[in-house]
């Protein structure tokens, strides 16, 4: 039997079963929209025998779409409840037992996947999408790539380009793993209960080569953090404390590294921190 989707009233009524009512204060925006989870699936490019690892399942709406492609899911999920209830929707709605994978757990907590899943796809809500995609893509050098729904302004924070007004450090130590672009908007009429705020689907490929050792990227982060911490800050200045106490202690390994020491954190890629971290690690 093929996979079936949930309808907006199943949702609700599973809702009422669980006793979950959901929250706009914890993110907690269930999809009732069966053409959304579909586009969700589609745009990640999902295909049949592949093993996918989706965080934070709720009711099974995006698990199912998931499912109806012929792949196989790994759904973490921290709410007991919705992690015990999810396995009797799925055998319900035409999946195969051993197609459906629940790992009950904090998805910032994990350091293992059941399955290898080589392809992530989430709505995440906005408190801890940045964090989880971070610690995935740390911990699992096997996810290659993937699509996750988030609020705009998460989404556009992840894929903006140096220069721009909101590029920040989550846009620097995403790029670290690889690429990130805007993959399509979504409407808060898709929602229960209807978000005050727009979502965004953004879509990542890891580098098929790492950038570097968890030795460098650890380097890298902390010049990330530093930089961004005061932002429109000149580099000499803000990274004076991890660029050797002073200021011109900090401008002496940035023209080392070929980076101003005027410039600022908004204006440097990914690989301009790179290259400084270098320089550190070579002191």
């Amino acid at each position: 039997m093929p996979v079936q989707l949930l309808g907006a009233g199943e949702i609700r009524a599973l809702a009422a079963e669980l006793e979950v009512t959901p929250t706009k204060k914890l993110g907690q925006n269930f999809v009732v929209d069966a053409n959304t989870v579909r586009k969700i699936v589609q745009v990640a490019g999902v295909r049949a025998g592949e093993r996918v690892v989706e965080v934070g399942p709720g009711l099974g709406s995006l698990t199912l779409a998931i499912l109806e492609t012929g792949a196989s899911v790994t759904a973490v999920e921290i709410d007991h409840r919705l992690a015990a209830r999810l396995p009797q929707t799925a055998a319900a709605h035409g999946v195969a037992p051993d197609a459906l994978t629940v790992v009950d757990a904090d998805a910032l907590r994990i350091r293992e996947l059941p399955g290898d899943p080589t392809v992530l796809v989430a709505n995440l809500p906005y408190n801890v999408s940045v964090p989880v995609l971070l610690h995935f893509l740390e911990s699992f050098p096997y996810l290659e790539r993937g699509v996750v729904m988030v609020q705009a302004e998460v989404g556009e924070r992840l894929a903006a380009p140096p220069g721009s007004k909101i590029y920040g450090a989550p846009s620097v130590k995403a790029a670290w793993y690889g690429a990130w672009r805007l993959a399509g908007t979504v409407s808060r009429q898709v929602f229960w209960p209807v978000p005050n705020v727009d979502s965004v689907l953004v879509a990542f490929r890891r580098d098929a080569t790492p950038r570097g050792s968890e030795q460098l990227r650890r380097r890298t982060f902390a010049l990330v953090d530093a930089a961004f911490q005061q932002r429109r800050k000149m580099l000499r200045q803000a990274l004076s404390g991890v660029l050797g106490g002073s200021a011109a202690a900090a401008s002496a390994q940035l023209e080392a590294a070929g980076v101003a020491a005027t410039a600022r954190g908004e204006e440097l890629s990914v690989e301009d921190f790179v290259r400084i971290a270098e320089i550190v690690g070579s002191a």
